[in-house]
């Protein structure tokens, strides 16, 4: 069985500890590279998040994926800034009032139509929202992935105001740290260590 088809097949959040489909999952903290995308992220995310059951990271990161690809995205970024936002937990709060896996405001959840505490719901308008960023950015800027990153944590007007990525603080740590996860997700993705394009 592929690792695509491991959602399909299951067609439920959670299973049994003793499914025997599950065994060796252990393993997916310490894949090969190269590995598929699906493993590379599903690897950064447990990795990352020790809470989160390695088979539920790797439903997450499937579906990342495939939204990621729909809206043009490289997986691997977005799938980093999942990472970056939430840890991929689907139930994360913040003290800011984000929820859930892509930390959507209840505000800017609505006025997107998102419904922040649906998993899929949420991946899916955070695919659609930085997708549509990166191709008002691409061509205009020389990182439009940054710039992209900019406009997703200090919001689009600050982007405008500042021509860019504005001189917040908060935002620069933000795009360093999606950058490192995009690059780790990359190396075990490919086997290469080299920074994201």
């Amino acid at each position: 069985m592929n690792v695509d088809s491991l959602e399909t097949a299951l067609g439920s959040w959670r299973l049994p500890r003793k499914a025997e489909s599950l065994r060796g999952l252990r393993l997916l903290f310490d894949i090969r590279t190269p590995a598929k995308p699906a493993l590379a992220v599903t690897r950064s995310v447990v990795r990352a998040n020790s809470r989160l059951d390695p088979f539920d990271a790797l439903v997450l990161a499937t579906h990342a994926i495939r939204v990621a690809r729909k809206e043009g995205l490289d997986p691997a970024f977005f799938c980093a800034t999942l990472l970056q936002e939430s840890l991929f937990d689907p139930r994360a709060l913040s003290p800011a009032g984000a929820v859930g896996i892509a930390q959507f405001t209840l505000e800017t959840a609505d006025a997107f139509g998102v419904d922040p505490f649906d998993w899929r719901a949420a991946m899916n308008g955070s695919a659609a929202l930085l997708g549509d960023y990166l191709r008002a950015y691409d061509r205009v800027y020389d990182d439009p992935y940054a710039v992209t990153l900019a406009a997703y944590n200090a919001g689009p007007l600050a982007v405008r105001r500042y021509h860019g990525v504005p001189h917040y603080r908060e935002t620069h740590d933000y795009i360093t740290l999606v950058y490192v996860r995009w690059s780790r997700i990359v190396r075990d993705e490919t086997g290469v260590v080299a920074p994201p394009p």
